[in-house]
């Protein structure tokens, strides 16, 4: 590694792991990544240019939606690549450190914290649920009983109506509701949970209302119920559409988040 040069962290897991999957996997530099290990843990790293991945140029790039995608895609990779060998601790995308003994300084460090969370997804992956609002079909009231028991038409439409009104002003208090609920439901069968930010329609590419997005860390063998009980609220809630995808690295729950060089 030279002074242009600095180290890209992919994902950490147990030294006794055997990575041997990683051969000819590249990383989002088009390098070879290779393990640094201490403290009976081994981080998966590659070197990376700084001339690219340095601050200022990393910066510039991360506008490059197009850039971004690619980057995001190779850096998945390795980590898909290290979690078929065996408990991972995914690093989020850009987690940049200035050398190899900085590296091992964050294992040492945090050696306790690691070696936890290691523990605490072996066994389990995350699953994404996102739900999307229909906000025509939220706002329909429920049927009046004052129009059930058969009063006049006009009064009948006058009270419809208020309530069409009501509803619609109440549309965005329902679908918290709808949220909440979804959320309450999934936690059930996980073992943890996280509500996300919802994601702007541009980067779905999708024009629909999403109105929740969730990430929960799920049990692998209780991976079929849970995809069940994603389906059941997906039937159960008027005007609202559940979409699950996964399984996925547990990003969400490791508790490392990055670092600093």
């Amino acid at each position: 590694m030279n002074e242009r040069e600095g180290v890209w962290l992919y994902a950490i897991t147990w030294d006794s792991v055997d990575c041997e999957g990683l051969a000819g996997v590249t990383g989002v530099d088009g390098e070879s990544v290779r393990s640094v290990s201490t403290a009976g843990l081994q981080a998966v790293v590659g070197s990376v240019s700084l001339d690219v991945f340095g601050e200022g140029p990393l910066q510039r790039n991360l506008e490059d939606l197009d850039w971004l995608a690619a980057t995001a895609r190779a850096h998945d990779r390795v980590v898909a690549a290290v979690l078929r060998c065996g408990p991972t601790i995914p690093l989020r995308l850009a987690t940049l450190y200035l050398d190899d003994a900085r590296v091992r300084e964050l294992l040492v460090e945090r050696q306790d914290d690691l070696g936890a969370a290691l523990k605490w997804v072996t066994g389990r992956s995350e699953w994404g649920v996102k739900a999307y609002g229909d906000a025509k079909l939220l706002a329909q009231p429920s049927a009046e009983s004052d129009v059930a028991s058969g009063r006049g038409t006009g009064t009948a439409y006058l009270l419809r109506r208020r309530a069409e009104l009501a509803a619609q002003q109440d549309v965005e208090r329902r679908a918290a509701e709808h949220a909440e609920a979804i959320h309450s439901a999934l936690g059930e069968h996980a073992v943890d949970g996280r509500r996300q930010q919802v994601t702007d329609p541009v980067i779905t590419g999708k024009r629909a209302w999403m109105i929740f997005n969730g990430t929960y860390l799920v049990a692998d063998s209780l991976a079929d119920e849970f995809a069940s009980a994603v389906t059941e609220l997906d039937s159960r809630h008027d005007g609202v559409s559940l979409e699950l995808s996964g399984p996925w690295p547990p990003y969400s729950f490791t508790g490392l988040e990055g670092g600093s060089p």
